[in-house]
């Protein structure tokens, strides 16, 4: 990453929240009530009861978004372990949109369980890319070929900055 990047958190907004922190409990729970009354030495049982509700919550843990680093050429979105690199070369358009996400389906990925990321469709945008925690915070940037859908913090900031950076105003 570009040492003079700009920097934007990724604050969870309240679905986020309600969706993490239910589905995180539900599957804690399971595993803790598998272990507690399961057959000890059946490994099906263990593997199905308390390994992959705990695997669940580990794995999506990792595809966190907390937060987006922004370079001259790059948009990179910070996980926990590592930056998934969206570069703005073909960049159409950016806009803060608030209502951005609103009527839309997920095609593929994760819908609320410490992001919401991966394909999302609605009638608005179209096909898109999600790497969001807010949905009331999204800026809409479209490329020749794609649509990514982000969450920063302060959406016009990072929007003016964009524009800024690549003389779009």
């Amino acid at each position: 990453m570009d040492l003079a990047s700009t920097n934007y958190p990724a604050p969870w907004g309240v679905s986020l929240k309600a969706i993490s922190g239910g589905i995180t409990l539900l599957l804690i729970g399971i595993a803790v009530i598998g272990l507690l009354t399961g057959p000890k030495s059946n490994w099906i049982w263990i593997l199905s009861m308390v390994v992959i509700p705990l695997g669940i919550v580990f794995i999506t843990a990792l595809f966190t978004v907390r937060g987006y680093a922004l370079t001259p050429d790059t948009l990179f979105v910070k996980h926990l372990v590592w930056n998934t690199e969206i570069p703005l070369q073909g960049l159409q358009s950016i806009e803060a949109d608030s209502n951005a996400m609103e009527g839309s389906i997920k095609t593929m990925g994760n819908g609320g369980l410490f992001s919401f990321s991966g394909s999302f469709r609605n009638k608005r945008l179209g096909a898109y890319r999600a790497l969001a925690t807010d949905m009331r915070r999204c800026v809409v940037l479209k490329f020749d070929q794609k649509v990514v859908v982000i969450t920063p913090d302060k959406p016009m900031d990072f929007v003016n900055q964009v524009k800024a950076l690549k003389d779009m105003a």
